[in-house]
């Protein structure tokens, strides 16, 4: 048995706004990762199975390593095929947006989305949900989007529908945002959940691999260049800070994701309770900030990097250069040292 987190009133709503439609679209944040497409391939599956017809659209592409997901072959992307997703968008009876809490994290989708006439129905599991859904299941306290997915499937009265495509996509939703179970992991009820995946066949060995053991040999040499040669840490603060411009990603062949997992690197190191990488966009500076203990990774990214997340994973940008990103996270260093442990 698991706990009853969502709310009753919301399990109501949800089903009535389900059943009275067939065409669903579901979208994610621009940049989707593992959760946000685990969780949205996941409902893809359960709606597919209880005879609707939904597609799912994400801002930007997502990463090669989470290619093999099922259904990953049907997704649109946005940037790639805007004319037939904002048909899609425009002609849906019904929208959910997950793994995000902010309209603005859709980038270019957003107009589409927030304009289209069906109502909007938000699962989350950030801080300070946006207030466009006419539903809004936001509970940070869980460990993912997909967690949230799965929690709702069930409490819908339909954990007979989990199909095995649709239990993958869950587990990899909730392995990746929390670093293969190694932060924001720590409720019982999130093995619980696992094991009842496992029962459905899922191979969390299989899926493993197929995440984090499937690097290129540019990931890994870029890997390598940052650590050796771009790696900062910071003894007194216990922190670290890895930067990668535009001009270093082109010269190790970058693609979408292959700076996955760097955030967490200097966390192994042995009083590094602090963790932030810094990688330079054609128009950003994208920040990824991760943290052990009490630390709070969230704080910092809404003081410095207007972003947010949770107590040790958080994300924010920067609309600066990329020295003058560096220049702001070492100055306020210091302001944080009654945090340290």
């Amino acid at each position: 048995m698991i706990s009853k987190i969502i709310a009753e009133d919301q399990i109501t709503k949800v089903k009535k706004a389900i059943d009275g439609v067939d065409k669903i679209v579901i979208v994610a944040h621009v940049g989707p990762d593992g959760d946000a497409m685990g969780s949205t391939l996941a409902l893809w599956h359960y709606l597919m199975t209880i005879e609707k017809e939904p597609v799912v659209i994400v801002p930007t592409m997502f990463a090669n390593f989470l290619a093999w997901m099922p259904g990953s072959e049907c997704v649109l992307i946005y940037e790639n095929d805007k004319e037939k997703s904002d048909e899609l968008i425009a002609a849906a009876e019904l929208i959910f947006t997950l793994d995000f809490n902010q309209a603005s994290r859709m980038a270019n989708m957003a107009d589409a989305v927030i304009n289209a006439a069906a109502p909007k129905i938000l699962v989350d599991h950030h801080l300070h949900p946006d207030t466009y859904a006419k539903i809004t299941i936001s509970y940070p306290e869980v460990s993912s989007t997909s967690e949230l997915i799965f929690r709702l499937i069930c409490r819908l009265g339909d954990f007979s529908m989990i199909n095995l495509a649709c239990a993958e996509c869950i587990y990899t939703g909730m392995m990746t945002d929390t670093g293969g179970f190694t932060y924001n992991s720590n409720k019982q009820e999130i093995y619980t959940i696992i094991s009842e995946l496992i029962k459905l066949g899922v191979d969390k060995d299989d899926i493993y691999r197929k995440v984090f053991n499937n690097y290129s040999a540019d990931r890994m040499r870029l890997m390598g260049y940052a650590l050796y040669n771009k790696m900062k840490v910071y003894p007194e603060h216990k922190a670290a800070l890895i930067t990668l411009s535009l001009k270093e990603l082109e010269e190790f062949n970058y693609q979408t994701g292959d700076a996955e997992g760097l955030v967490n690197m200097p966390l192994s190191i042995e009083g590094v309770i602090f963790s932030v990488f810094m990688r330079e966009d054609s128009d950003k500076i994208k920040i990824s900030l991760r943290s052990q203990g009490t630390f709070p990774a969230n704080k910092v990214s809404a003081d410095l990097f207007n972003g947010g997340g949770h107590l040790n994973a958080a994300g924010g940008e920067s609309y600066t250069t990329l020295q003058e990103a560096v220049t702001k996270f070492e100055t306020a260093l210091s302001d944080y040292k009654d945090f340290l442990e």
